[in-house]
């Protein structure tokens, strides 16, 4: 059974940091022991489950306050960035994909390319040498991953970053640049974890889970490619924004329903030099903890 925990590096304390997961212990024994693993074949990651799953988040009692502040604490959620306190939500979902306060998540400096999102990031400067994302010498699957051998092509050197929201993190997502989005492309598939404990051994459920790509049109940096991964629990990736009308950078994107998500970020080659703790913490296969709307990267002009 898997017995390591995940560890982080927090951008603003400075420090490594070890994650509180929120069912550790069921993560453990289905992507660790011989049955959990069955389990996971055979119930869990098929789509009703995660359907499931979201209608029993959807009840009024999953949000009882009671609750909400339990989960609040124990996970120690600063509620201050957020429009409603605690007590003010409906169900677990609707406090799952809550909102932000404004000005609690300012833009980095122009020039510099955003965050999608917050979470933990990893990143590569040349995505032909996306290695060590959770252990050492996984390698991604381009096409899979896109569904598109000739987007895996057009960005095969360029720069990628993985932003890993972990279920008590803020769960909206935004764009990184300004620009015109297309309409998503939805890439069907199952829906297992994206956490640590599942990705160490299976890194594939990346590019076999169910996910969404949207084009975004940029006049810096070219063609971003805005990749939304689903997960167990999260059934739903909702998009909210508006095909063909033009986004500011740090606009809202979408956002997910219950669960652990993922946002991947893809750049032309030439396009973005990454931030430096990104890019050197990843070479050793840690993860940066950054907010929405810090540095992803600077824009090679």
């Amino acid at each position: 059974m898997e017995t390591q925990g995940i560890t982080f590096y927090n951008r603003y304390t400075g420090q490594m940091e070890q994650e509180k997961v929120l069912g550790e212990g069921a993560l453990r024994w289905v992507y660790g022991t011989p049955l959990g693993r069955l389990s996971l074949h055979l119930l869990i990651k098929r789509a009703f489950f995660s359907r499931i799953m979201g209608w029993l988040r959807d009840t009024r009692s999953s949000g009882s306050p009671e609750k909400l502040r339990a989960f609040v604490e124990e996970y120690d959620i600063n509620m201050a960035d957020f429009e409603r306190p605690a007590d003010q939500y409906t169900s677990f979902n609707d406090f799952f994909y809550r909102k932000l306060a404004p000005g609690v998540r300012p833009l980095c400096a122009e020039g510099q390319v955003a965050l999608p999102a917050d979470g933990r990031h990893s990143g590569w400067q040349d995505a032909s040498q996306m290695t060590g994302a959770f252990v050492k010498n996984q390698r991604f699957d381009l096409p899979a991953l896109l569904g598109s051998a000739e987007l895996a092509e057009k960005y095969a050197r360029g720069t990628v970053v993985l932003s890993r929201l972990c279920p008590v993190d803020y769960h909206r997502f935004h764009f990184p640049s300004a620009g015109v989005p297309e309409a998503p492309v939805r890439i069907p598939g199952p829906l297992a974890s994206v956490s640590p404990y599942c990705l160490r051994r299976n890194l594939a459920w990346l590019w076999t889970n169910k996910r969404e790509l949207t084009v975004l049109h940029t006049e810096e940096l070219g063609d971003v490619l805005c990749l939304a991964v689903g997960a167990t629990g999260v059934g739903a990736i909702y998009q909210t924004y508006e095909p063909g009308k033009a986004v500011s950078r740090g606009d809202e994107q979408g956002y997910f329903g219950f669960g652990g998500s993922t946002v991947m970020t893809f750049f032309e080659p030439g396009r973005v030099k990454l931030a430096d703790d990104i890019a050197a913490n990843t070479a050793n296969c840690v993860e940066t903890f950054a907010r929405m709307g810090d540095t992803l990267g600077t824009i090679v002009r």
